[in-house]
Parts: C-alpha cells; sequence; structure tokens
C-alpha cells in the first residue's frame, strides 16, 4: 500500500470547511426558540459543529487537535457561527445555497481526514473509518449538545454514504499509486454530488428490517410492531 505524503492543505480549505459547518450548525440551533438558547449556547454548538468532525479525528489519530495549534481555527468557527445565528433568516432564503456548501464542506472533511489517516500510516479500513467520523463528527456533537436523535443514523438523505464513497474513491486512487493531487479533488466531487443528488431526488438507505421467524422469514419494521417513532429525520 502507498502511504501518503504529507500535502501542505491550502488555508481556505480548512477556512471553508470549518465556516460553512459552523454557519450550518449555528443556523440549525437558532430554529430551536422552545429550547431557549443565549447567544453563547448557539456559539458553542456552531463552533461544536465546524470543529467537531476535526477533534474526532486527531483525538483517533492520537495527536493535538489542529484546531489548538493556530488562532485561526476557533476565530473562523466563531465568527461563522454568529453569522449563521444573526442573519438565520437571510441564509433560509437561500437554504440551496447552505445545501450545496454543506455537501462541499462534507467532501472536504471527509478527503481531509482521509489523507490525514493515511499520512499517519493507518492501512485501509481504518483510515476509511477516520475519514467517514471527520466528515459526519461536526453534526454528530451538535445533536448531542442540542439532546437530539443523532440525525446521522437515521432514516435521511444519504449524508454518512456519501462520505464514505469519497472517501473509498480517495483511498482506492491511493492503492492505484494516483497521487493526492487528483485523488482529493476527485474524492470532494464524488461526495459532494451524491450528498446533492440524494437531496435532490430524495434517495435514502431504507429502514432497518427483521425477520419476522425462521420458518416465515418476512422482513417487518420495528415500527410494525411498536407503532412509528417520531426523529429527526436529516439536516
Amino acid at each position: 500500500m502507498l502511504i501518503a505524503e504529507p500535502i501542505d492543505v491550502p488555508v481556505w480549505v480548512n477556512g471553508l470547511a470549518i465556516g460553512v459547518a459552523s454557519l450550518q450548525g449555528a443556523i440549525y440551533a437558532s430554529g430551536f426558540r422552545d429550547r431557549k438558547l443565549d447567544l453563547f449556547g448557539v456559539a458553542v454548538i456552531g463552533i461544536a459543529t465546524g470543529l467537531g468532525g476535526g477533534f474526532l479525528r486527531d483525538i483517533l489519530l492520537n495527536r493535538l487537535p489542529i484546531a489548538l495549534t493556530e488562532n485561526w481555527y476557533i476565530l473562523t468557527a466563531l465568527v461563522a457561527a454568529l453569522l449563521g445565528m444573526f442573519l438565520a433568516r437571510i441564509f433560509r432564503r437561500i437554504d440551496w445555497l447552505i445545501t450545496v456548501l454543506d455537501a462541499l464542506a462534507l467532501g472536504l472533511f471527509g478527503a481531509l481526514g482521509t489523507t490525514a489517516a493515511l499520512v499517519s500510516g493507518l492501512p485501509f479500513v481504518p483510515a476509511l473509518f477516520v475519514g467517514v467520523i471527520t466528515a459526519v463528527g461536526g453534526g454528530f456533537i451538535r445533536d448531542l449538545l442540542l439532546n437530539m436523535p443523532i440525525s446521522v443514523m437515521h432514516v435521511g438523505s444519504l449524508y454518512a454514504i456519501a462520505a464514505t464513497a469519497g472517501s473509498i474513491v480517495l483511498l482506492g486512487f491511493n492503492e492505484a499509486n494516483i497521487g493526492l493531487e487528483i485523488s482529493v479533488p476527485v474524492s470532494v466531487a464524488v461526495t459532494t454530488v451524491l450528498r446533492l443528488l440524494a437531496v435532490r431526488f430524495g434517495w435514502s438507505l431504507p429502514e432497518q428490517r427483521m425477520l419476522k421467524s425462521l420458518r416465515n422469514p418476512k422482513l417487518v419494521r420495528p415500527t410494525d410492531l411498536t407503532g412509528p417513532v417520531d426523529v429527526q429525520r436529516d439536516l
């Protein structure tokens, strides 16, 4: 297996991914009027959404979180979170743009996480795991802070699957000795396009099923046995 060499990621790439994720997290949190979140609360959720995936990545790779090595990481997340909170009504009117940028950030985080895992010497499957965790980790932490069902674990548009597809493409290119200058952009494009297509056409994985019995192996849904469960379906 080819071990990827470290690459210099442009500052604007990290800034864009963190900023969009923090913006989206703050917009999402500001919609919960019944929670009576104050300015600090919304800002914290926005920052956690933007930086959470990177923190989880660095914890898994047993290294100092990169967000703590420079001033601009946290400042970028803070500014984006405040913009998302104060201008939430305006941004909701152009939600299509936020959806596009969110899909792009998903692809960027996934590619950055997978590349970091390869640079650390991880094999294919662990590197894939780290890449996906990096991509969806911010939303995971956001939902925990809001005491909401973890959206990435419920039926909805292909969020984690899109990140997984992009990371697999990057890892496959790496196995074929194709450089990161090609594999990273292709990985980001695959994740972004798949996510946008899933949102546009409502693609999702089927709800969990279980066998009714061994003698009569009919698949049934849990809700057929317990009744419907109201959950947050998607972002």
